[in-house]
């Protein structure tokens, strides 16, 4: 492995996998937490992901593609840049089945052979146009935006909360600013944001960070550093079978990086992401990939109506095709 290597992580699952949804189903009737269709879905628009990944970012050196153990039909196993990743590969087998993101996320630096610079996606975040390297890392760096915010309701505030208040034992508002001043005022950020950044600055404390949901760089280290400062929490999400208020999640790494100025300033206007609830946001969203602006996007599913759902990812879909029309050599 060369210094300054990348790799990409890959977490997926198929929510409609007869053999995982009769584990689902086992354990969720006895446990609390968050049960919603929508966590599990699967959209079929991987192999986007995968043609995006040939063709911006034919540098990565390895694609980690994390699942429980199933695989999509079309997915060539043999390709030298893919290492396939079972949950059992880095996860302790007492904690195993899970049906949290969380519990994944937080335990990532652990996949064998992952390079020290990676970029985690998750399976609704794509590439759409050309990428380097320094777009993700500058001087062994995460590429990153250092912006505050107030945490508002959302399906992940009781998180975002819970990886705030560590980061307040760890950190001071007062040395973040002064440490990091020109990386939180910093030409390359969307105004709006050092608008809302400088009407918070009154705060004593921080109270939430610019979030969003797009591949983000990290380094293994700050893994390694958090679990270090924080085994306690950490080892208890590990165990936690579906989703739940009281967890932390990949964010916690990140407000971590930040704070310790362990990063080089980005902006994210290049970013297309809105939230699909029907036909026309699907139509929305494919005019958005057709229009060629951005070079990222996510999509962020709300689609409640099985039927609907379906022309929604008809729509989407035609869109991504367009964008790549070409197999990677990903597919069989």
């Amino acid at each position: 492995m060369k210094r300054g290597d990348v790799d990409f992580v890959v977490t997926w699952v198929d929510g409609s996998d007869p053999e995982w949804r009769s584990s689902f189903e086992e354990h969720a009737v006895c446990l609390e937490g968050d049960k919603k269709e929508s966590r599990f879905r699967d959209w079929p628009t991987l192999k986007y992901l995968f043609r995006g990944f040939e063709e911006c970012a034919p540098w990565v050196r390895k694609v980690h593609f994390v699942t429980c153990g199933h695989l999509p039909s079309w997915l060539d196993e043999s390709h030298p840049k893919l290492n396939v990743v079972n949950h059992s590969d880095f996860l302790e087998g007492r904690n195993l089945p899970v049906f949290s993101s969380h519990p994944i996320e937080i335990n990532l630096h652990r996949i064998e052979g992952l390079s020290e610079q990676f970029v985690y996606f998750n399976d609704d975040t794509f590439l759409l146009q050309r990428m380097s390297p320094c777009d993700f890392f500058k001087k062994g760096v995460p590429r990153d935006m250092l912006a505050f915010n107030a945490i508002a309701e959302s399906k992940i505030a009781h998180v975002k909360l819970n990886d705030v208040k560590i980061i307040h034992k760890y950190f001071s508002k007062k040395d973040v600013v002064f440490q990091n001043f020109f990386k939180i005022f910093n030409y390359r950020y969307n105004l709006i944001e050092m608008i809302k950044t400088a009407l918070l600055m009154p705060w004593p404390v921080i109270t939430g960070f610019y979030d969003h949901h797009l591949p983000q760089p990290f380094l293994k280290k700050t893994f390694s550093e958090v679990w270090e400062a924080e085994p306690e929490v950490l080892t208890r999400v590990s165990a936690s079978k579906l989703r739940s208020d009281a967890d932390v999640n990949q964010y916690l790494f990140r407000y971590w990086h930040l704070c310790k100025g362990q990063f080089q300033p980005i902006g994210f206007k290049s970013r297309y992401m809105d939230w699909v609830r029907d036909v026309e946001d699907a139509k929305a969203f494919r005019r958005a990939l057709l229009s060629k602006r951005y070079k990222f996007c996510c999509i962020g599913d709300a689609v409640e109506h099985d039927q609907i759902f379906e022309e929604c990812q008809k729509l989407i879909c035609e869109g991504f095709e367009s964008l790549f029309p070409k197999k990677s050599g990903f597919e069989l």
